[in-house]
């Protein structure tokens, strides 16, 4: 097979965001794979373990003759249908297994038996895996980083959101970095983590953007954690603090840990999904009840309580806007004050939102700079 079937342009599959099949077995896929792929395997997980066991015992010429004996006839003609259909939906579209090698190279010349031409990644998904890992790494000398932080609720996603150049750290790890911030679906496996954030930072940096911009996190968000080069570059940066009346982050919290939270709870097909959002915030109390104290928290699960018993009784849920400022003024603020005493000689600014826009564009740091 020649080289001008192989890609090993990385940074422009990146960029633009170029769709990958994916033809390793899905417990491989499952422990990490990239952005727009997609896990249409040359063998299953039992095939797979089957041709493995092959291998050890008889080498690697008996492991392939017997992977394909395992895949032929009906078989072969239905993965390369999935194959090829994904291709003429997605012209662009490449191929990739573990190493680059014997499955990919498979698969690749089965599709191009049938008429279908696609490339497929040089070294695999292990080649393509070194290289986010290693632009995730040197990222670190390309940018400036600034910190957004503030009290909970106070709208920093928001702000973020106003800005192309910000990197969402909370919706790459899908978690709201907080006691409460899990989430229905799972988050991210590490590895996918990682190759997200790779992914968004090269893309950002590729737009010619000086600062990026993040929001105040630790180094953990949920179970997924920044690696630690990264994490002590963005620990140094200087730090912005969004202010906001408590007021409106009573509303911006009870908007996202109520309102949208219940309606996700409802789309997700629960029998009761109330009763099943009733037990994850009951949950994320009990992680927090020794830092509460017993009183505190024997005070925020009445002031709870009674919300979710009016709410069924009357539908209306104003009454948990209580129950969230208890929550700031007794648990987070107090906590989050501490955290940013520590730290006072790197905040550079506080204001509003709009102050902290115009903050940001008096050094280039807003879109297009």
């Amino acid at each position: 097979m020649s080289e001008s079937n192989l890609s090993s342009d990385f940074k422009s599959i990146v960029l633009t965001n170029t769709p990958l099949i994916d033809v390793r077995a899905p417990v491989e896929f499952k422990m990490g794979a990239f952005q727009n792929a997609v896990n249409l395997p040359l063998l299953n997980d039992e095939e797979r373990h089957l041709v493995g066991i092959r291998y050890k015992e008889a080498g690697n010429a008996e492991a392939i003759k017997l992977g394909h004996e395992l895949v032929c006839g009906q078989t072969k003609e239905s993965r390369i249908k999935l194959w090829s259909d994904f291709k003429r939906s997605n012209p662009q579209a490449m191929l990739y297994c573990f190493r680059g090698g014997q499955r990919s190279k498979i698969a690749q010349e089965w599709m191009n038996e049938g008429g279908d031409k696609v490339l497929r990644l040089k070294g695999g998904y292990k080649a393509f895996r070194n290289y986010l890992m290693s632009e995730l790494e040197q990222s670190c000398q390309h940018f400036k980083p600034l910190i957004v932080g503030g009290r909970t609720g106070s709208g920093k996603t928001i702000l973020l959101k106003k800005l192309q150049n910000s990197i969402d750290l909370e919706a790459i790890a899908n978690h709201r970095g907080s006691s409460f911030g899990r989430k229905i679906t799972p988050q991210p496996t590490q590895i996918n983590f990682e190759n997200n954030l790779a992914y968004d930072l090269i893309q950002k940096l590729a737009k010619g953007f000086n600062y990026l911009i993040f929001e105040d996190e630790g180094k953990n968000i949920g179970t997924a954690y920044m690696p630690q080069s990264f994490a002590s570059y963005l620990a140094k940066a200087p730090l912005i603090i969004l202010e906001t009346p408590v007021n409106e982050r009573v509303d911006i919290t009870f908007d996202e840990y109520v309102t949208e939270a219940q309606k996700l709870y409802a789309d997700a097909g629960f029998t009761d999904p109330l009763i099943e959002w009733k037990k994850d915030i009951q949950s994320a109390m009990n992680r927090i009840m020794k830092r509460l104290g017993g009183e505190r928290y024997q005070q925020v699960c009445g002031i709870f309580e009674n919300a979710f018993n009016e709410q069924i009784r009357s539908g209306s849920t104003v009454d948990y806007k209580e129950w969230v400022e208890y929550l700031l003024r007794e648990y987070y603020d107090p906590m989050y004050d501490y955290q940013i005493l520590k730290r006072s000689d790197q905040v550079e600014f506080r204001g509003s939102s709009e102050e902290i826009l115009a903050h940001f564009s008096s050094f280039s740091a807003l879109p297009g700079a």
